[in-house]
């Protein structure tokens, strides 16, 4: 009996093998889950912080050059993940090894758990503030938290529904934000005129903007490998983040430039519209924490090798409620900047294996006999984490295009080295092996 539920299970998520083309979804359906998972409080929040230290005119270059860096970074990962029906951490076992990509699930399904956390948290002040029930902090956050959480468990089919259901709304508060601060300001003129309270480098502000969803993006490939073509997966990860992420970042700036407020739920309280932006807030922050919960089940099903996500979505919902409600709203921009350093090198990683190892002949996942660690490429991974991490140290380039830039080239470099000193570190592939030919 055991072994039917978990078969049953596989051939809804396929999570650890090949999505085939006979599961393959419409673009539209992808593009709104997608859509719908840039419509993070969190991204608008960190636009607020930015708000306070740069004036409109470099907001707006951080903004562009942040989010084309960012969406070209998804959709090069989501035209690999079309092309093999595989999720980013799958991925992360053909360039790390069996041991190797458990560190991608840490590090991807960690992150989610904290996001979820900060959208918790998120969630329980806005409606504490706004109904003037500080005092339930915790029993409202823990109610919103298990309730959002519970339709991942639901699988894709959950989440298509609160996407289509949550976009209309939230569009409708991203443009009353921008639209409020602008009256609130005086005018266009006035909102370009207006000083920063603080200051922050510019490098340092676009690795904030990149950080605000690079872990998202990195596992953009969990709904992009449900794209029929390559190009399509490409396309709808590409243009989902940027518009996505665009909206949300310049709605934050406009309040916080204006309100010079770091905090979104204290800019939202000043411009006047708590209590409609707490209403649409649930559909939001509910859309993006279901795709979180789904997210860090993914993971940790792959670290245990669990064709179910189920446990590992109920497990992360009980760490991200505890944190939720023990302050973990407090270290939102530092963890941001921590981000925007030390997971972009690792995309960068699984890029450039596929298209340095695997480009011409990708083997089936069931097929490859996995090393448990590739140290060709963990090498790579930690000098172009290091490198990442050195330039925002001294201020050189953008750190987050550093780290990409990195993994995929260090891939190659550690390969030719370690061919010259005649070390063998790819996985056991069969002459008579299977190769993945979902996409032509």
């Amino acid at each position: 009996m055991k072994e039917q539920v978990s078969k049953e299970y596989v051939d809804v998520d396929y999570t650890l093998t090949h999505v085939p083309m006979s599961a393959r979804k419409n673009w539209i359906s992808i593009f709104a889950v997608l859509l719908g998972f840039t419509f993070i409080v969190t991204t608008m929040a960190a636009g607020a912080s930015l708000g306070t230290s740069l004036k409109l005119s470099d907001l707006i270059k951080v903004l562009l050059v942040g989010n084309l860096i960012l969406s070209t970074y998804v959709g090069v990962l989501c035209w690999i993940s079309a092309k093999t029906g595989l999720n980013a951490i799958i991925l992360a076992r053909y360039a790390l090894g069996k041991v190797g990509s458990k560190w991608t699930g840490i590090i991807l399904g960690g992150t989610q758990v904290f996001w979820y956390a900060f959208q918790a948290a998120y969630m329980g002040k806005v409606f504490t503030l706004g109904l003037g029930l500080e005092a339930y902090f915790i029993p409202i956050t823990i109610f919103w938290s298990l309730f959002m959480g519970s339709f991942a468990i639901w699988g894709t089919k959950g989440m298509e529904i609160v996407a289509y259901a949550s976009i209309p709304p939230f569009l409708y508060l991203a443009y009353k934000i921008p639209s409020v601060s602008v009256e609130t300001a005086g005018g266009f003129r006035e909102l370009f005129a207006i000083e920063p309270t603080t200051t922050i480098t510019f490098a340092a502000a676009i690795t904030i903007i990149i950080g605000a969803f690079i872990s998202g993006g990195t596992q953009a490939p969990n709904w992009a490998r449900f794209a029929k073509t390559p190009k399509t997966g490409f396309a709808v990860g590409f243009f989902a983040f940027l518009i996505g992420n665009i909206v949300m970042a310049i709605s934050g700036m406009l309040g916080g430039l204006v309100m010079q407020e770091a905090d979104m739920v204290e800019v939202l309280m000043k411009l006047g519209i708590i209590v409609m932006a707490m209403l649409i807030l649930i559909f939001n922050i509910w859309t993006t924490n279901t795709t979180a919960a789904y997210s860090f089940g993914i993971a940790g099903a792959e670290f245990f090798n669990k064709p179910n996500k189920v446990p590992f979505v109920i497990g992360g919902l009980i760490i991200a409620t505890i944190m939720a409600v023990t302050g973990i709203y407090e270290v939102f921009i530092p963890f941001l900047s921590f981000l925007g350093v030390f997971v972009p090198s690792l995309g960068g990683l699984i890029i450039g294996d596929y298209i340095f190892n695997w480009r011409k002949s990708f083997p089936t996942v069931e097929s490859v006999k996995f090393r448990v660690v590739r140290y060709s490429n963990l090498i790579a991974y930690i000098l172009a984490t290091l490198g990442a991490y050195l330039s925002s140290i001294f201020d050189i380039g953008l750190p987050p295009l550093n780290g990409i830039l990195l993994g995929i080239g260090l891939v190659f470099v550690m390969d030719k080295i370690f061919n010259f000193l005649s070390i063998d570190d790819r996985h056991e592939v069969p002459t008579d092996s299977e190769y993945s030919k979902n996409i032509s």
